[in-house]
């Protein structure tokens, strides 16, 4: 959910929606309208509000009250940086995209304590555990960096790559937890297949997140209302985009074919060419049919998806040679 919060926050433009972090314009609950991010004669204001002055953020130094005119000295301007447009649109849906990410770190503290019962069995259990911990707390802070870059693509696309390593670590964890059965051995080649296919996939998203970066940059010139001109004229990542995805095609196909001649019994491959028909349906329609709705947050969360399931598989192969356990 964190993902696909994530992709809509991206298709949307409403990275900057809320120009502070963890808060929003200095609120635990987002405002709605103009009229609460301007100054108001006669009213309350908490320490850490924010409002838009002369085209700047300023932010309330204390407590206080104002009076019937705006005073300098109660405010402060805003120096993480000087991005100071309110759409309540783009806010909502930011401030939607952190309230999953609280919620999935609640799951994974929760999850976290849970594991202590493992300490005496399995170590690695616990420890990893809590290692998710830290990276979920790592990753808010990756999320407070980008807003405070004014979306710096980079840090975006680190930002992303840091929820597939928790995406992850979380399937590794539930791999390592499963009780164990034997099954059969002499997968070497299938598991160096598939270690190749989730570097692809990994490759791919990341070249995925640099062309989104051209749309955006597209999307300023020629403004939302012109999607069919966002890759009239596209750049060179993305014919390595679409030329690589033919790669990841090929490569998934001999996981299947393979899979199936050696009679290995890896289901999950099945789910792994239905998310790629899926990848290419959505690359398809964005391109030509000028983004309909949806498809650009399908299309990376399917993305997702076909990372985690070829993880996955990578993890049961890996220890095929002794014992696996389906999910």
């Amino acid at each position: 959910m964190v993902i696909i919060a994530g992709a809509v926050v991206r298709m949307t433009g409403s990275g900057m929606g809320c120009p502070d972090w963890p808060k929003c314009f200095g609120y635990y609950i987002p405002p709605t309208e103009i009229t609460e991010v301007q100054f108001q004669a006669d009213r309350e204001y908490k320490k850490g509000q924010v409002i838009i002055v002369d085209e700047s953020l300023m932010t309330a130094e204390q407590d206080f009250k104002t009076g019937s005119t705006y005073n300098t000295q109660d405010w402060v301007k805003y120096t993480k940086h000087d991005y100071a447009i309110f759409n309540p649109w783009h806010t909502w849906i930011e401030y939607i995209n952190r309230l999953f990410g609280a919620l999935a770190g609640i799951a994974v503290l929760i999850m976290a304590f849970l594991s202590l019962k493992y300490w005496q069995e399995n170590k690695k259990i616990t420890l990893l555990s809590w290692l998710s911990v830290f990276l979920m707390g790592f990753q808010g802070w990756l999320g407070a960096t980008v807003v405070y870059s004014v979306l710096s693509p980079i840090k975006i696309t680190i930002h992303m790559v840091m929820a597939l390593v928790i995406v992850a670590l979380i399937l590794y964890l539930l791999h390592i937890s499963k009780p164990k059965s034997i099954t059969k051995i002499g997968l070497k080649s299938f598991r160096s297949l598939t270690l190749f296919a989730v570097i692809f996939t990994l490759i791919q998203i990341v070249l995925g997140t640099q062309v989104r970066q051209f749309v955006d940059e597209q999307i300023k010139i020629v403004g939302y209302n012109m999607p069919e001109q966002w890759l009239s004229k596209p750049s060179i990542i993305f014919y390595i985009h679409r030329s690589f995805s033919i790669l990841v095609l090929i490569l998934n196909l001999l996981i299947w074919w393979q899979n199936k001649k050696l009679n290995l019994g890896f289901n999950k491959v099945n789910w792994i060419l239905a998310f790629i028909g899926l990848e290419i349906i959505t690359g398809i329609a964005m391109y030509n049919f000028d983004f309909p709705a949806l498809s650009q947050p399908l299309h990376l969360v399917i993305a997702t998806l076909l990372f985690g399931v070829q993880f996955y598989i990578l993890l049961e192969a890996l220890r095929a040679p002794i014992r696996i356990k389906s999910l």
